[in-house]
């Protein structure tokens, strides 16, 4: 009941922090500051995702699990500058401090438990594959013009 009565009471916390925030400041204030922090949390969007894909394809003896939380953390803070509102701005802006960032990690940490993690490196291309196969022989259309040959679809001629 409580996730439902938050999700309820988000839109009711945006809509008073824009109406007091918006008589306080003005319309066109207002309207900078939301689309200013719509524009900023798509940059650090973008931005995340291209950082962490070269951080994970360098060789650091980090823990990857602690970079991708970090990430996480970051994309949900530029996600919640994207949603309009003075609520989710405020806490995606604490989100990108990072000694607030690495609390929440540490409290969200402690509830998750890794039962192992390996790493092999790098697959090697030139391994040989072992298998086994059989063939399939294509099934006749019983709706296919009798013209056609198997397998064909009649969409395309070349």
């Amino acid at each position: 009941m409580r996730p439902l009565a938050a999700i309820l009471a988000l839109p009711i916390l945006e809509i008073a922090l824009f109406v007091t925030i918006g008589g306080a400041i003005g319309l066109l204030a207002t309207l900078l500051i939301i689309f200013g922090t719509a524009a900023l949390g798509v940059f650090l969007l973008r931005r995340q995702g291209v950082e962490m894909q070269a951080a994970l394809q360098m060789p650091r003896r980090m823990d990857p699990l602690a970079l991708m939380a970090d990430g996480a953390a970051v994309s949900l803070a530029a996600a919640l500058l994207i949603l309009p509102g003075f609520f989710t701005d405020t806490v995606g802006l604490l989100l990108l401090i990072p000694p607030v960032r690495r609390a929440l990690i540490r409290r969200l940490g402690r509830n998750v438990q890794v039962r192992s993690t390996t790493w092999r490196g790098p697959v090697r291309d030139d391994a040989p594959i072992e298998a086994d196969y059989h063939e399939v022989e294509p099934v006749r259309d019983p709706l296919a013009p009798p013209s056609q040959p198997p397998g064909s679809s009649g969409w395309t001629r070349h």
